[in-house]
């Protein structure tokens, strides 16, 4: 019979005559019923998630590889990535499989919430916001949200009708980071005073410890003692901050974008933008002003002027005869930003690794086919692997299987204890298993 404890047991003991106490981490005992509690241990750099999306889909033949495995050649569409490839896993053929009623709308709610458009409202929250509603009070910012085209709208969503509108302009996005209130990691040399209390917590509650130990089942005596080690290292950390303070070499208050991306002969600056917020997020994520992000490069069914377009992005995925060679270099161009952003990423310093190895985006769009809306064979890439939970450097052909899989993927490998995702047809139980390191 398993053992009872509540969630909200503490190990109490005295320290310099003052009362202390030390939380415990997500044990099985108290695990709720919809199994939403993190796991512990990992790596000692925090993991991000966020999703990078582009409106109006792709061309199947020439964004889908034509071989399987680690040993997969890049398809056409793919190619602005090359320098990416070992961070990247590429999945073609996964499904949507909530009803597909809302052209556009229908493919990215599906695969962000598990379930389908009803009466024009998104039932439930996105992804971003459910790792959000988990990881973002640790930072200072529970997530953010930016564009490259100015809109309202986002299929980031914190529950029915709560849109999270992207910050469209770099300036103000700047202002937001790295104004009134930013501080350089380092900039205050004194250890907070209750923070030292926590050095020598260990000794007091040693007892009550060892008394939990033997209450515990296996698997959450393993938990217990990873979550003790952690408080160690913790101690450890406080001791040489007091006596070598940090100033994080990876993180900068960077300089200010201009004010306004003006038009060029009636086109909007998309990669200018783009590239100018790529920077801005890169370094907020770096400064650990937040985990969660999402990137709206642009909107479904844009209709942008992209260079030498003869008409709008939207009209040219159902009008362009043939193989739609401007469809085709609009999606090469983003893939060409995608890769700005990504690197921007890489290019951050962790440790032995970078922020990118300790991230997982998820880059989509909104429908495969944009002429059909198709949302079978759903365009899916997963940039890197959240410090080694997710695999890369590979192509999956998932054959039909729910897109939702990878949505339970991520969320178990940034430490969700998920039993399931999503609800009705888009509901399953099981991640996408080529996914497994």
């Amino acid at each position: 019979m398993k053992t009872r404890i509540h969630r909200r047991t503490l190990l109490k003991g005295l320290l310099g005559g003052a009362a202390i106490s030390i939380g415990l981490p997500p044990l099985e005992c108290f695990i709720n019923a919809n199994g939403t509690a993190y796991a512990g241990g990992g790596s000692s750099f925090p993991k991000r998630f966020g999703v990078f999306f582009w409106g109006n889909g792709v061309l199947p033949a020439r964004w889908n590889p034509t071989s399987e495995g680690t040993d997969y050649a890049l398809s056409p569409q793919l190619m602005p990535l090359s320098a990416l490839k070992s961070d990247l896993t590429v999945i073609s053929a996964s499904r949507v499989l909530t009803t597909n009623s809302s052209p556009h709308l229908s493919g990215p709610t599906g695969l962000f919430t598990g379930d389908a458009i009803v009466g024009g409202t998104v039932t439930r929250p996105s992804i971003d916001q459910v790792l959000a509603a988990e990881i973002g009070g640790e930072t200072r910012f529970r997530s953010l949200e930016i564009g490259v085209q100015r809109s309202d709208n986002s299929y980031s969503y914190s529950g029915p009708n709560q849109v999270n509108p992207p910050e469209t302009s770099p300036r103000a996005f700047f202002n937001r980071l790295f104004g009134e209130g930013f501080r350089m990691p380092g900039e205050m040399t004194a250890v907070d005073p209750r923070v030292r209390l926590r050095r020598s917590v260990l000794d007091a509650v040693g007892g009550q410890a060892s008394d939990l130990r033997n209450r515990l089942g296996a698997a959450d005596r393993i938990r217990l003692e990873q979550h003790l080690e952690g408080v160690r290292g913790l101690e450890r950390q406080i001791a040489r901050l007091e006596e070598n303070p940090p100033n994080l070499a990876a993180c900068r208050r960077p300089d200010a974008p201009p004010e306004a991306y003006a038009d060029l002969e009636g086109r909007p600056q998309m990669s200018a933008i783009s590239r100018a917020m790529s920077d801005l997020m890169a370094m907020a994520l770096a400064c650990d002003q937040s985990r969660v992000f999402f990137n709206m490069y642009s909107q479904s069914v844009n209709n942008t002027l992209f260079p030498g377009a003869p008409a709008g992005h939207h009209q040219l995925t159902h009008d362009e005869p043939g193989e739609q060679p401007m469809v085709d270099a609009i999606v090469r161009l983003i893939m060409s930003d995608l890769a700005y952003f990504l690197t921007a990423l890489r290019n951050v310093p962790e440790g032995d690794g970078n922020l990118l190895q300790h991230s997982i985006v998820l880059c989509t769009t909104d429908c495969s086919y944009g002429r059909s809306h198709s949302i079978d064979d759903y365009p899916l890439i997963i940039a890197g692997s959240g410090g080694g939970a997710l695999a890369t450097g590979r192509h999956i052909a998932a054959r039909g299987e729910n897109a939702c899989k990878v949505s339970l993927s991520i969320l178990r490998a940034m430490g969700v204890r998920a039993p399931e995702f999503g609800v009705g047809a888009g509901r399953t139980t099981d991640g996408l298993s080529a996914l497994s390191p």
